[in-house]
């Protein structure tokens, strides 16, 4: 347990190092030591983001320092994923995935996407800098379950309330469950703005997503 905890702090620290050859070389060593991929996307690629992201807050780092830790993680990112173990049976509930409008964070919400797709989703994704109204418009066109929305930045929160009112006007809100997530959301904000689930990370957002679909609100957050 110790040499993986290890293993996971060395490539958070190589990802807020911008150290991509080092990223490289400890996501081999995930993979030839058969450690838990998706714990080593978790605990390591995507905690160094984070950390990296909190230097951007605090403005130790800047938009071209941000980048180079993003290559380094993607780097990673596109090793490992091929050796993610894809979960096997069950209906394949679909999810619209999106950053909202007025930010172009993606990074997060790309984690997110590749752990539901692990987790045996379909995703849609939008991308970033999405208006409200493409969420609940994309969700009625494929007979979505789920719309999981992102953002980094306070001043776009009021467009993820913007989509549960329109869900309502549309009467699609009872058969879309709304997930919600990103640097300045908490549970409490969630449940203000009548979302059905908050992830504080990536992995998290899987088991809410099964838990909503499971119609277990207790494990939707």
């Amino acid at each position: 347990m110790g040499d993986k905890k290890q293993l996971f702090q060395d490539m958070s620290d190589a990802v807020v190092a911008m150290d991509e050859e080092r990223v490289v070389a400890l996501a081999r060593t995930v993979i030839e030591s058969k450690v838990d991929v998706y714990e080593a996307i978790e605990n390591g690629l995507s905690h160094g983001m984070e950390r990296a992201g909190q230097l951007f807050e605090e403005e130790e780092y800047f938009v071209p320092e941000l980048l180079v830790c993003s290559d380094a993680m993607y780097a990673g990112l596109d090793l490992l994923r091929p050796h993610l173990t894809q979960c096997e049976g069950g209906s394949k509930h679909k999810v619209v995935i999106g950053v909202i409008e007025g930010d172009t964070h993606d990074i997060g919400k790309n984690l997110v996407k590749i752990m539901l797709e692990t987790g045996g989703f379909e995703l849609h994704d939008l991308g970033r800098d999405v208006p409200a109204a493409r969420f609940v418009q994309k969700a009625g066109e494929i007979d979505a379950d789920i719309i999981a929305i992102s953002t980094l930045m306070t001043t776009t929160m009021d467009g993820m309330a913007e989509v549960v009112k329109l869900l309502e006007k549309e009467n699609l809100r009872d058969r879309v469950k709304v997930i919600v997530g990103g640097g300045p959301i908490s549970q409490g904000f969630a449940a203000r703005i009548g979302a059905d689930g908050y992830a504080a990370h990536a992995g998290a957002a899987v088991n809410v997503a099964r838990g909503l679909m499971n119609g277990d609100r207790a494990h939707a957050r």
